[in-house]
């Protein structure tokens, strides 16, 4: 949001390039330590109270961020807190489609999901840069707060809680554990010598299919004459509208608090939690690193840019996050499928990491791209740069839907906690970005190398974590 007005905000409030970068890092910052905080809360009492406080908190702070005048300090604690409640619905939106769907119906919605996340952040410089030069960029932030509040009331009526309190024999999206048996109606075995949910193998081998299936006992034949049915299972009464609107209907988990508040650090560790951190959080790391350098690049020669015209820049990256979702939606699931097919009709995660192949040639040929022709803008003008930022933003948003939708697919029972890892992880990594992105352009800049030399070894980086996915599939 504040990418359009780096320059104009710096002689605001008196500072320098670096200290306007930090208010974005910071703001990331917030959202990865509140992602910390908050998840634990919607893992025991659901997911609504934490949506309703972070809606909440993002209209204090918008307000805040917009009346705080020529304060830095103020201004950087408002953004803090605007991280803050932004958190909720980074760290939860994906976790809530997995408690919605089922797994062949996730590929679109999690592309959409990540489309209105990306979308939204990419789309509103556009905006802002005018805003700014017309009304002050005071209106930015009060614009936010007043559709936030058109939110809330949306927020409280049509927004129930997606977690569910289930009995285990229910719970069949656990890919590791249980497999249902083609040909044996309402029948599911517990696979033998499982690991828990998030095995490897998906649903299984043929092999241990067929095993279990004959190791079943034959049902009896039914008399169609006869009166005898079989009573249906007790189901719960839904709750009066009344009682669906309180922030709290009960737990859903009786784990500790703080138990769940140190698990995410240990699934640091997990191969696949660590792969999904690295696919996703690298190359948005590197988009926000573009970001932060973009209005330098453009305010100076040869182009000499304002803030509207920064502003208009990100037109690039909003459509690369408006074709990355249509592409994911496109490839999601129907390759998923397709590849079901192919394996005998067993499902496995690893068919969603698929999409880091357009993942690689989209964010790695874009961050090229950027470093080469923002190196020579005399030469290139800038349609080019903007046209790899919007390749950078495709491959972006079809790494963020590969690593959601695989840890949804692989790790259903620790979904919510893997999604704080990505959250921790991509938010401290761009914080760090934007904490010494200044600095590394200026150094580059000294030995010769200048933007071009530092986007080389940042694409080079992206693609080394994307052939991660080789192993990843392998092992």
């Amino acid at each position: 949001m504040l990418a359009a007005t780096t320059v104009s905000l710096a002689l605001h409030f008196e500072h320098n390039l670096t200290d306007m970068a930090l208010l974005t890092g910071y703001h990331l910052l917030g959202v990865g330590v509140a992602g910390l905080l908050f998840v634990p809360s919607a893992r025991i009492w659901g997911k609504r109270h934490v949506y309703l406080l972070g809606c909440v908190v993002c209209i204090a702070s918008c307000i805040w961020a917009g009346a705080t005048g020529p304060r830095y300090a103020s201004f950087l604690w408002a953004r803090i807190f605007q991280g803050v409640g932004l958190a909720p619905f980074e760290a939860l939106v994906n976790a809530s489609v997995g408690d919605m769907y089922h797994v062949h119906e996730r590929g679109v919605r999690m592309a959409a999901s990540n489309f209105m996340v990306f979308g939204g952040a990419f789309g509103t410089p556009v905006l802002v840069g005018l805003i700014a030069e017309r009304i002050g960029y005071e209106w930015g932030f009060y614009l936010v707060a007043i559709f936030m509040g058109a939110c809330l009331p949306l927020l409280v009526l049509c927004v129930p809680e997606t977690a569910y309190r289930r009995e285990e024999r229910f719970d069949i999206d656990t890919m590791g554990n249980l497999v249902v048996l083609d040909g044996r109606e309402g029948e599911v075995v517990r696979k033998e010598g499982g690991e828990g949910s998030g095995g490897g193998n998906g649903m299984g081998s043929n092999e241990h299919l067929r095993h279990a299936h004959d190791s079943l006992p034959e049902k009896p034949h039914t008399n169609i004459h006869s009166t005898t049915t079989t009573p249906p299972s007790s189901q719960p009464a839904r709750a009066p509208f009344l009682t669906r609107l309180a922030p709290f209907n009960g737990r859903k988990s009786d784990e500790k608090y703080m138990h769940l508040l140190l698990r995410p650090f240990s699934l640091f560790f997990h191969p696949g939690i660590l792969w999904a951190c690295l696919i996703q959080g690298t190359l948005i790391g590197f988009t926000v690193l573009i970001g932060i350098v973009l209005a330098a690049i453009m305010l100076g020669p040869p182009l000499w840019f304002g803030e509207v015209e920064t502003g208009y820049m990100y037109t690039g990256a909003f459509i690369g996050a408006l074709l990355g979702f249509a592409l994911t939606g496109l490839l999601a699931d129907p390759t998923a499928t397709w590849l079901t097919r192919a394996n005998n009709g067993v499902y496995e995660p690893e068919f969603r990491l698929v999409l880091v192949i357009p993942q690689v040639v989209l964010g790695g040929a874009g961050i090229y791209g950027f470093g080469w022709t923002a190196a020579d803008a005399a030469r290139y003008g800038w349609f080019w740069p903007d046209f790899f930022f919007a390749l950078v933003v495709m491959g972006m948003v079809c790494g963020a839907v590969a690593s959601a939708l695989y840890i949804v697919d692989a790790h259903r029972d620790m979904s919510i906690e893997g999604f704080t890892c990505l959250l921790v992880f991509k938010n401290v990594f761009s914080f760090a970005l934007t904490f010494k992105g200044f600095d590394w352009i200026v150094e580059a800049g000294r030995k010769g190398n200048g933007v071009k030399g530092v986007f080389v070894a940042v694409g080079s980086v992206q693609v080394a974590v994307c052939a991660l996915t080789v192993p990843m599939c392998k092992f």
